[in-house]
């Protein structure tokens, strides 16, 4: 299953952006999704988890109250809301997930998920 990333682009610091992850030609209804980031230089990062059978999402303390993740079931979709926007949050946004249930510990591992994106550009100007 491929999943498609899609509301990257370049804003200036303070706004807003909305990402949308949905799988490619697949109705295929995930468990765990979550949002990773890689900013230039650095290690790819999960920023925000969440569990669609409870709805419980988990953050990274850098987004904690400005990121919200969620995920539409009738749209098989997941969204990550970006608000107040801060020039360190540039970089390409990924889109991953996987099936079943895995302690909250390590929704937090890249090795945990099984379907990727390709990944979209968020630019934050000050």
């Amino acid at each position: 299953v491929q999943l498609v990333e899609s509301g990257g682009g370049s804003v200036q610091a303070g706004g807003s952006l909305r990402l949308s992850c949905t799988p490619s030609g697949h109705d295929y209804n995930v468990n765990l999704a979550g949002w990773f980031r890689q900013a230039p230089g650095k290690e790819r990062e999960a920023v925000a988890l969440i569990y669609t059978g409870d709805g419980v999402a988990n953050y990274g303390p850098s987004v904690q109250d400005r990121f919200t993740v969620s995920k539409d079931n009738a749209k098989n979709t997941v969204y990550l809301q970006m608000n107040s926007l801060k020039p360190e949050d540039t970089g390409v946004y990924f889109c991953a997930a996987r099936l079943g249930w895995v302690p909250l510990r390590e929704r937090w591992q890249e090795s945990t998920y099984k379907f990727w994106g390709l990944g979209t550009q968020v630019t934050v100007s000050s």
